[in-house]
Order: structure tokens, then sequence, then C-alpha cells
């Protein structure tokens, strides 16, 4: 199959997962969140960082280094594999002992078995890395659809069901750890790769040469990504946490449902042609106007729309969370310029000056921070 051939298949099927999966994500919390109270999802939305920290570190960046390498060997796969089953159950084990003192920073006693339960996310996903790398650098978009969709479903239908049966919180964690069983079920029996248990430290320290800077970057952006939710979580209560990530979330799922597509494939894309410049600005320039052109109105109109839109939606319980939906909408809306900036320079090798910006950036959200606190919540979005 063409170059061209192979773009057009993954955009396809990237949209078809990313559709059917984030249609069937938003369908699920409509209806947990007519079930659940929102300081259950805050809870859940105060552990955000943490999850999504391990999960950086876990990867080191090694899955995007294997993506990029031209022609990795058994030996590269087995040694990144071996990495990361060891650092996903020692980060595991951080997080089981250090649990009641971030039940006690949030001053929410209920936080300490739901992470020393939700943290086992860590192993079951590091399982999978090698896999879903290997597919993704082969543009096999198809095959990851096919097993995201069965996964999403069957996770979706028992957290549902535990919802509708009184287990509060409980219904969300268990659905995310049932939801990484199958799917990394699905990548093993699917993937005909396995491990050698082979280790070489040649190889790490390659892969890693390049991961580590991503990792550093990676974990600097979730720790101010998810600043709003910790300062929130720790300044006002659960429930604010749960009104702030309903309307982030909802926010989302127009970036997501088409950025992330064209970001999916695009990577190995821009890794396909990396020496080609010419060729690298032109399509470039493409994918970036295309994202623009439908990101920035559909924003713009949900934020017009926002007050119906969430009492149809997640009922008048919900409704505090618009102002804060609608002010994400509008700073959201140059989002693709970001992602495919950092694509480009990710690509061509760059690690240190993806670093750099991100440092950059960092230093002028924690003035903003600094001088917006006083004005609350709002202020701060």
């Amino acid at each position: 199959m063409s170059l061209k051939k192979s773009v057009l298949s993954g955009v396809i099927w990237t949209a078809i997962q990313q559709f059917s999966t984030q249609g069937i994500n938003f369908i699920v919390s409509i209806i947990l969140a007519r079930i659940l109270m929102p300081e259950e999802f805050g809870l859940i939305a105060l552990l955000s960082v943490f999850i999504a920290i391990g999960n950086i570190l876990i990867s080191s960046g090694l899955g995007q280094s294997l993506i990029r390498t031209k022609n990795p060997t058994s030996e590269d796969y087995s040694t990144i594999f071996i990495f990361n089953m060891i650092i996903s159950i020692v980060i595991y084990i951080l997080m089981f002992f250090i649990a009641p003192y971030i039940s006690m920073f949030y001053g929410a006693p209920e936080l300490k078995e739901i992470i020393r339960i939700y943290s086992v996310l860590f192993i079951i996903n590091s399982i999978g890395i090698v896999q879903n790398a290997n597919l993704t650098r082969d543009l096999k978009f198809k095959t990851i659809t096919l097993i995201s969709i069965p996964s999403i479903l069957i996770a979706s239908s028992v957290g549902i069901y535990m919802a509708y049966n009184g287990f509060g919180i409980w219904s969300l964690v268990y659905s995310a750890l049932i939801k990484a069983i199958i799917f990394n079920v699905q990548l093993w029996l699917i993937q005909p790769w396995k491990p050698s248990f082979v280790f070489s430290k040649t190889k790490i320290k390659e892969h890693l040469n390049f991961g580590y800077k991503l990792t550093i970057t990676g974990v600097v952006d979730t720790l101010f990504k998810e600043a709003y939710t910790i300062i929130i979580g720790k300044l006002y209560s659960p429930i604010q946490v749960g009104y702030y990530n309903r309307a982030n979330s909802l926010k989302q799922l127009p970036i997501q449902n088409f950025s992330s597509i064209l970001s999916k494939v695009t990577f190995p894309l821009f890794s396909k042609i990396q020496e080609n410049n010419q060729e690298l600005k032109k399509m470039y320039r493409k994918i970036l106007q295309t994202s623009v052109f439908f990101i920035a109105p559909t924003l713009r109109f949900l934020a017009v729309l926002a007050t119906p839109l969430f009492r149809f939606l997640f009922s008048e319980k919900w409704l505090p969370a618009v102002p804060y939906f609608q002010l994400l909408c509008l700073g959201s809306i140059l989002t693709p310029i970001s992602i495919y900036n950092l694509d480009i320079i990710t690509v061509k090798g760059r690690s240190d000056i993806h670093l750099k910006l991100s440092l950059v950036k960092k230093i002028f959200i924690v003035l903003t921070i600094l001088t917006s606190i006083n004005w609350g919540i709002t202020g701060l979005l």
C-alpha cells in the first residue's frame, strides 16, 4: 500500500475509533452524570494528575522512540517492554505507600483506598505499550480501532450497572480497570510480537536519550495541565472539582474528536517524511488549516449554547459548571497550533527544543495563576 493510501486508511480508521469511542464515552458519561453526584466525579478527577504522571513515567517517551526508529529490532522491543514493566511496578508500590498522604492533602480520607486500587492501571497499561507502539508505527489503525470499541463497550456496561446498583465512585474505578484489562489482553492476542526477555543496556540508553526529554516535558505539562484541578481540590471542594472536570471533559470532545484523529496519524506520517522538509511543510500547513477551520467555530458555538446544553445533557445539578465550560472553550481555540508544532519538533528529533518551549510556557502559567488566584475559580480559568 502506498504512503498516501496508508495515510488515508489511517485517518478513516482513526476517525472511526475516535468517534465511536468518544461517542460511547459521551453517552456513558451522560448516564453516569445523572446517577452519580458531582463530588464523586471530583474525587476521581483529583487522582488524574497522579495517574497521568505515572503513565508518562512508565512510557518514558519510549513508545514514541519506537515509532520514529527506522528499523527497530526484537531487542529494541524486548528491552523497552522489560523496562516499562519494572518501572510500572515501582510506581505502583510508590503510589500504594503515598496514598494516605494524598488523601490527607485533599482532606478526603476515602481517596486512600481508591488510589491503591486505581493505581493497578499502571501495571495493566505497561503490558501493552510496545504492542500499541508497534501497531501505530505500522499505521495499523484498523486493528487498534477493532480492539478499542469492545473494550469500552464492556467496561461502560459494567460501570453503568454498578452505578445503578449503588456502588458510587467505585463504578468509575472498576470501569477504568476493566477497560484497560480487555484492551491490553486483545493487544497480546492480536499482535504477533512477544517479548524475548532480552535486555540491552545499549538499546535502553539510545531510546532513553530521546525519550527522557519527552518524559520531563510530559510530567511538567501534566503538572501544569492539572494545576487547576489540584488548586481547586485543595482550596475548594471535590464538588467544585467535579464541575470543573465536567466542563473540561465536554470542552475536550471536539478537540479530541478531530485533533486527536489527525495527531495519531500525523506523527507516524511526519516520521516517514521527516527528511523531506518541503513535503513536511506542505503536509503540516494542510493539517493545521483543516484543524483550526473545524475547531474554532465549533468551540464558539458550544460556548453560546452552554446553559441549555448542560441542562439537557446532565440535568440541573450540573449548571454551576456552565461558566467554567464557556471560558475553557474560548481558551482552547488555538490548541491545534500547539499540537502540530510540537509534533514537527519531536519528529525532527529535537526533544530538547520541546522541553525548552514547555518550560518557558510553564513560567507564564505560574505567573498567571499567582496573579489570578484571588479572583476564585473563574479568575483562574
